[in-house]
């Protein structure tokens, strides 16, 4: 019985250790974003550097997901009222081509959505929650990193501050 306890506890202490030591290097505000390449729903290859010299709203989210669904629309919103020259939406949707493409036609995303493979939601997390989204500033600098929904007004207050 000893000897079973005493295994018991190696093991999760074991477990605790491994999960101290993981390898995840989650991406903060105050750190250069990492770049990456993904296809587009259309099969367009789009780099995030693409983007630099703008303010760059960067969202991971997949369509069950009732808050990413909400904040879609007021990312189209936004990506209209701060147009293409200083402000960039993308979405990285985390499920398969053929849903997002389907989501993005139902929603009528007006910004490119790209599909991840793993590596760009392994790049920023790994992205545990959705929506998880990444406010970039205009030198590729992550200037705040947000988990769940987040009202319009918390976004739009964020790109006023970086367009300054």
């Amino acid at each position: 019985m000893k000897t079973l306890k005493g295994i018991a506890v190696f093991m999760t202490a074991g477990v605790i250790l491994l999960m101290g030591c993981s390898n995840s290097m989650s991406q903060e505000a105050g750190e250069t974003a990492p770049d990456f390449t993904l296809s587009d729903i259309e099969g367009k290859a789009v780099t995030l550097s693409q983007n630099r010299g703008r303010v760059v709203i960067l969202d991971f989210f997949a369509d069950w997901c009732p808050p990413c669904r909400q904040e879609i629309p007021d990312f189209m919103s936004l990506a209209d009222a701060y147009g293409p020259k200083s402000f960039a939406v993308i979405g990285v949707a985390v499920v398969g081509k053929e849903d997002a493409k389907r989501f993005a036609k139902e929603m009528g995303i007006n910004y490119p959505v790209l599909v991840d493979d793993g590596s760009v939601s392994n790049l920023y997390g790994p992205i545990r929650s959705i929506p998880t989204t990444f406010v970039i500033d205009k030198n590729g600098r992550i200037a705040k990193k947000y988990i769940g929904f987040r009202p319009k007004s918390t976004f739009e207050a964020d790109i006023q501050e970086l367009l300054k």
